[in-house]
């Protein structure tokens, strides 16, 4: 199980930054030390707490959907921000939300908040350890989680796409939207939602990350997932930094709705590219003229 820390990958270099005397100049505490003294001794019996994880979750959740919710109802009056919406002339529909809204709520209520309270009585409070993760370990953590989640959802998703009843039975409902806004991200099945909360709680663990990196994980998680349904194409998103199309992003997911047959990856690009389910990406008119000045390729979707 050690040698799956991703850490443990990096050993040959960090050894040779010990021979070369590099890492006198790292300080000995974490940057984050700080910050986590400060978490076990003011909220111990919170993060300890089986049901703090399901609270941060849903608390992220919603404050991300409640920002994109914003920006989709300024964009009827402010047509700055609706030129980097990916289908600018099709406003999101208030009876779409409140349908995807209600199934969100159903789900947690009937499903996850049960769950929760069940781990509550079963599950031990978890342990916390004194040092904080150096900020490589935090990060190189983080970094390994979402390839791992990426990777386990991408051969759920083509599955769950290539056989009929699965699709039928468990994700045709995340479809009913062809231009997805940010409560799309959890219009979905219980099972699907079951899948993926149980990813996102257990690739820490498998990981042996610590539980700030394992927490700061699912809060990114969740933010890179309803960015991906957002149906915003920003300057800033990460697909518009990470070189070399390694990110996918909302532009990429978009395509998904469109083409349900390609680009199943949720974030990254790499297995669809290895598996052959990759296709041409749309964006937002705005980011198309941008893109178009540097000769870079995009697809606009009108």
């Amino acid at each position: 199980m050690a040698s799956l820390c991703p850490i443990t990958l990096l050993g040959p270099y960090l050894d040779y930054m010990t021979e070369q005397k590099i890492v006198g100049f790292i300080p000995e505490e974490s940057l984050l030390q700080p910050l986590w003294t400060y978490l076990r001794t003011n909220h111990q019996e919170v993060l300890r707490s089986p049901l703090f994880p399901v609270i941060i979750s849903v608390s992220t959740y919603f404050m991300a959907c409640l920002l994109y919710m914003t920006l989709d109802s300024l964009s009827l009056v402010v047509p700055g921000i609706n030129s980097y919406r990916i289908h600018p002339d099709q406003p999101v529909k208030l009876q779409s939300i409140l349908k995807a809204i209600w199934l969100t709520v159903y789900n947690h209520v009937v499903f996850v908040f049960p769950a929760a309270a069940a781990q509550w009585y079963w599950r031990p409070p978890l342990p916390l350890e004194e040092k904080a993760p150096t900020v490589l370990e935090f990060t190189m953590g983080i970094l390994g989680c979402t390839l791992l989640f990426d990777f386990q959802y991408y051969f759920w998703h083509m599955i769950h796409h290539k056989i009929q009843w699965l699709y039928v039975t468990f994700h045709a409902i995340h479809h009913e939207y062809f231009q997805p806004f940010c409560w799309v991200t959890q219009y979905m099945s219980a099972w699907e939602l079951v899948s993926v909360g149980f990813w996102t709680t257990i690739d820490p663990i498998i990981l042996q990350c610590h539980i700030l990196t394992g927490y700061a994980f699912m809060v990114f998680n969740i933010w890179i997932s309803v960015d991906d349904h957002s149906g915003y194409d920003f300057p800033w998103s990460l697909h518009n930094w990470i070189p070399f199309g390694l990110w996918g992003g909302s532009v990429k997911h978009d395509t998904h709705h469109q083409k349900p047959m390609t680009n199943f990856e949720p974030f990254f690009s790499h297995w669809d590219w290895l598996c052959g389910t990759h296709s041409d990406h749309s964006c937002s008119p705005a980011m198309a003229d941008k893109k178009s000045t540097f000769s870079q390729p995009c697809h606009s979707s009108n």
